[in-house]
């Protein structure tokens, strides 16, 4: 059994980053660092007082240290690395991307007001068991030990419980219709002979290639050549001498040197076979 620091090394790196950052943005509350209503998603202070970091502080918030937040965090340890070792495996800046649009998908859905959520991390974690659901709709899942059932109908059960213990659902639904929206354009669409209108876009593929983890098949960006670089410099061999060739004091040597360089081999008078 693997220790929980190998565990965490081998975690792939958007579901690290985004578990990580939720349980940081949790920890952060009960030790009485903020106020969680400075990191909610308020429309007005985002226009009327320019407090933008709203639009992207409020997808980091699961709740307090509670039994429902540790469920988020087990979802996204579950379903997001198991999205990103299989249907996304090789694939980093789609992944990002799929995160980023089920984002913008919710701003734009909050812009009602009924639709209207102050933290958005609930929906994005719906959104990623909505999506494994989709490229997993025959796998079983146990809930609880109690129910078996296919991995299609897990939303559904999710949202079942989240009924019977009185959490709010409209975090749930907004993430399943994002994630839907998602799945329709990428995989549907193109599947009943649409054209592919959800492409990743350039700017994902360079901000991947600049955070240098993970992998991106086909990726127009070339990888960052300094990330992951420990060491630059000269090269030497085994024996101890440098790659430079050594410099000989010889005069014809270094002649034959300097004709070399201009591509030919050997300069000199020409003599016929017959000896003319």
């Amino acid at each position: 059994m693997s220790t929980p620091a190998e565990y965490y090394r081998s975690l792939p790196p958007v579901s690290k980053t985004y578990g990580v950052a939720c349980f940081m943005t949790a920890a952060a509350l009960y030790l009485q660092l903020y106020n969680p209503w400075n990191i909610a998603l308020d429309y007005g202070l985002v226009i009327k007082r320019f407090q933008v970091w709203r639009l992207i502080t409020s997808f980091f918030f699961l709740g307090p240290f509670s039994f429902p937040f540790a469920f988020r965090l087990i979802i996204i340890a579950r379903y997001g690395v198991g999205l990103e070792r299989g249907p996304f495996d090789k694939r980093t800046a789609d992944y990002v991307w799929m995160l980023v649009f089920g984002a913008i998908s919710l701003l734009v859905m909050a812009v009602v007001p009924y639709l209207l959520s102050p933290f958005m991390g609930p929906s994005v974690v719906f959104m990623i068991v909505y999506v494994w659901s989709r490229e997993f709709p025959n796998a079983r899942i146990n809930i609880y030990g109690l129910v078996s059932l296919k991995g299609f109908y897990l939303p559904w059960a999710l949202l079942g419980l989240d009924l019977i213990f009185g959490d709010p659902l409209k975090p749930d639904i907004l993430g399943m219709v994002a994630g839907h929206l998602y799945y329709f354009l990428t995989v549907l669409h193109p599947l009943s002979g649409g054209k592919l209108m959800l492409k990743t876009p350039l700017w994902v593929h360079k901000l991947v290639s600049f955070w240098g983890e993970g992998t991106q098949i086909n990726s127009p960006v070339e990888r960052n050549p300094h990330a992951g670089v420990a060491f630059r410099g000269r090269s030497f061999r085994l024996n101890g001498r440098t790659t430079t060739p050594p410099q000989s004091t010889q005069e014809p040597f270094n002649n034959q040197q300097q004709a070399a360089a201009g591509g030919v081999a050997f300069r000199g008078r020409s003599q016929r076979l017959n000896g003319r």
